[in-house]
């Protein structure tokens, strides 16, 4: 089973890895509840199993990149009665610390050894191996896949036990959160002023006032276009509830995220919740009355 790698999960970020992966030499077999993605990858070269169970006994590393904690749970469970043993299944999705260690007791009680990994990064990031992974959990096992890793990744850190790669994750969507929205605020503010917004997306990057949001996002909203989504906002919601409540019950306040708050949930409002999270332009243009020329 050596170079083999399988994933559950094979959406924006899933697919995109799996992708790396077969392009590195990897043989990646996956499974996904939607039979469209699988076959999308399968004319790749990806080899798509007809459940969690048929992909546990091809390979023994496992990576799960799922949109909830019932999916990810649920992954887990078909992996624990699997009749399969000695799998290290790494967790890549935003989830809650709970849910993290819910599927951890799953897995472990089953003789597996669950990692957590969450990735930072965007779609578009992971197309092109741009991302960073926050990898917690048995250090021997996280060293074992750095060669899969390099395949998809720009950097994987080993920050310790289980569950600090989700505190780590929290802490730096917390701040993506807050930049997609600066980033926003800052487009409108010189559209109204009647800066060329192409100028401003090209410009800001090479000043103090950028950041990495911002020159992801950016050219989305200069071009007012949030498809395809690298992040959509309703994926994104369930992020954002994650992370507020993670603040709130270590006692830590967050004004600047909780403001960020009701933009997210306009945009929802506004029927954008399929559109990239950069589409908040659109709902503080709306605010601003900006009329683009």
């Amino acid at each position: 089973m050596a170079n083999v790698i399988g994933i559950v999960g094979l959406g924006i970020m899933g697919g995109a890895m799996a992708r790396n992966l077969l392009a590195g030499g990897w043989r990646v077999v996956g499974f996904d509840t939607d039979a469209a993605k699988m076959a999308e990858l399968a004319a790749v070269g990806l080899e798509p199993c007809a459940s969690v169970a048929a992909m546990a006994s091809q390979t023994r590393a496992i990576l799960t990149s799922l949109p909830s904690a019932r999916a990810v749970l649920a992954t887990a469970e078909a992996i624990a009665a699997s009749l399969t043993e000695g799998r290290v299944v790494v967790e890549a999705s935003t989830l809650s610390l709970p849910d993290k260690l819910a599927f951890a007791d799953v897995l472990t009680k089953a003789g597996h050894t669950p990692l957590d990994c969450p990735i930072s990064g965007t779609g578009a990031q992971a197309a092109a191996r741009d991302l960073v992974i926050y990898a917690s959990g048995d250090s021997d096992a996280i060293a074992a896949l750095r060669p899969c890793w390099a395949a998809f990744t720009k950097a994987v850190h080993d920050v310790g036990a289980f569950g600090n790669g989700t505190r780590l994750k929290l802490v730096a969507n917390l701040l993506v959160a807050i930049h997609n929205v600066a980033t926003a605020e800052a487009m409108v503010l010189g559209m109204k002023a009647g800066l060329d917004p192409a100028q401003v997306a090209a410009l800001i990057p090479g000043g103090a006032g950028n950041s990495r949001i911002f020159e992801l996002r950016a050219p989305m909203m200069a071009r007012d276009d949030y498809l395809p989504a690298t992040m959509k906002v309703d994926v994104w919601q369930k992020d954002m509830d994650v992370i507020g409540r993670f603040a709130a019950e270590l006692g830590v306040p967050t004004p600047t995220f909780s403001a960020t708050l009701p933009i997210y949930a306009a945009a929802m409002a506004q029927g954008l919740g399929g559109s990239d999270t950069a589409a908040v332009c659109a709902v503080l243009e709306q605010m601003a009355a900006v009329v683009r020329s």
